[in-house]
């Protein structure tokens, strides 16, 4: 006999053999009486071509129509400020007056000057007329009777200088009184009233025209040489001129009411960004968009032609592409869905869907499988297709 300790460890053993072989019954069970794994149901779209927009949206900051930089054009001391900060002014407005007294003294003092020459020129006209008869009565020299008319000459010549002299005093006068050179928003006093003021070199404010913004904003250089491309090979047709409609993305997501044109595209990269900088011009009457907002731009106007669009949920990411499912028949006339990968393009929205453009991977007449994906376990799993919209 074994001992108890043996008989035990003998009946653990067969108990777990006769456990583990139940379990494999169990486990084989299904397999024999299973049955194939029915074809994933979904829905195809048949590729095909057409013209699509083609929209850019960039990131860009927005500036006024006009930005001035008041300075006074006179020295003197800043007797009042004209306005309040972050006011509308309407050109013409003063904004500051330089302390008046001097240059009203400087306009009586011209004027004055200005009669003296009047009546100098009055006085030496006479004498070289007086002159002119004496001298025909051979009474008077032919020197005096020059002397005469050179007099008249130069007092005729310091009028003119007078004259000038006046009319600079009477504008020193006007710059005195420091206008706004267009209508805009007046932002806060970098000099205070009592404080002297050297001339043009001191800046007093500053003031920005809003009734009309500009986006600016950074254009890759190489996504220009793309386009450029597109543009030589007839896929893509762009607006005249460049001119490309313009609409402003405001931080929330919302689209500002009013649109532009892009007006400007600078010639030069920057060699720091590898950019190009784009301007457009963007009306601004109620004052909603200020000076110095982070906005995005989205630029209209050009046409994608003879672009293939899905819809964007057909286009799957392995990790290593993008791809797509084909469905096709295989060797024994079955309907498999096979993966096709692609390159792709800008998405467009068309009839309230996001689409993607395919540049790469797929042609005319191809039966995209565009829902039912997730039923999809294995490349070469056989499906059941119906096209879209039954």
């Amino acid at each position: 006999m074994y001992p108890a300790s043996i008989r035990s460890r003998v009946k653990h053993l067969s108990f777990l053999m006769l456990t583990l072989g139940t379990l494999s019954a169990c486990s084989e069970a299904p397999q024999q009486g299973g049955q194939a794994m029915p074809p994933a149901q979904v829905s195809v779209q048949q590729v095909t071509t057409q013209s699509v927009p083609f929209d850019i949206e960039l990131p860009a900051t927005l500036a006024g129509d006009k930005e001035v930089e008041i300075r006074s054009r006179v020295s003197g001391i800043i007797e009042s400020r004209n306005f309040e900060e972050g006011q509308f002014v309407k050109a013409g407005h003063s904004l500051f007056t330089i302390e008046l007294k001097p240059f009203e003294l400087a306009v009586d003092k011209a004027q004055a000057a200005l009669q003296a020459a009047k009546a100098n020129v009055d006085q030496t006209k006479r004498e070289s007329e007086r002159l002119e008869r004496l001298k025909n009565e051979r009474s008077v020299s032919k020197r005096d009777f020059d002397n005469s008319v050179s007099a008249y000459d130069i007092a005729v010549a310091n009028l003119e200088s007078a004259k000038v002299a006046l009319s600079e005093a009477k504008l020193d006068l006007e710059y005195a009184k420091v206008e706004a050179p267009v209508s805009g928003i007046v932002g806060r006093e970098l000099m205070s009233e009592g404080s002297y003021v050297s001339g043009p070199s001191v800046l007093l404010t500053e003031l920005t025209d809003i009734s009309t913004m500009r986006a600016r904003f950074g254009f890759s250089e190489r996504e220009q040489l793309a386009m450029r491309q597109d543009v030589e090979n007839g896929s893509l047709a762009l607006p005249e001129h460049n001119e490309f409609d313009t609409t402003i993305i405001l931080q929330d997501g919302s689209l500002y009411g009013q649109a532009g044109k892009v007006n400007f595209s600078d010639v030069r990269v920057n060699r720091f960004t590898g950019t190009s900088e784009l301007q457009a011009r963007i009306p601004n009457e109620n004052g909603e968009l200020r000076p110095g907002q982070f906005v995005r731009v989205k630029l209209s106007g050009a046409v994608r032609n003879n672009a293939i669009v899905l819809p964007q949920r057909a286009v799957l990411d392995n990790g290593t592409g993008k791809f797509v499912y084909i469905a096709t028949k295989n060797e024994q006339g079955t309907t498999v869905a096979l993966p096709a990968p692609v390159k792709v393009g800008e998405w467009v929205k068309l009839n309230g869907e996001n689409m993607w453009v395919i540049r790469e991977g797929l042609k005319e007449g191809q039966p995209v499988i565009v829902e039912g994906m997730a039923r999809i376990f294995f490349p070469g799993m056989p499906v059941s297709v119906s096209e879209q919209g039954e």
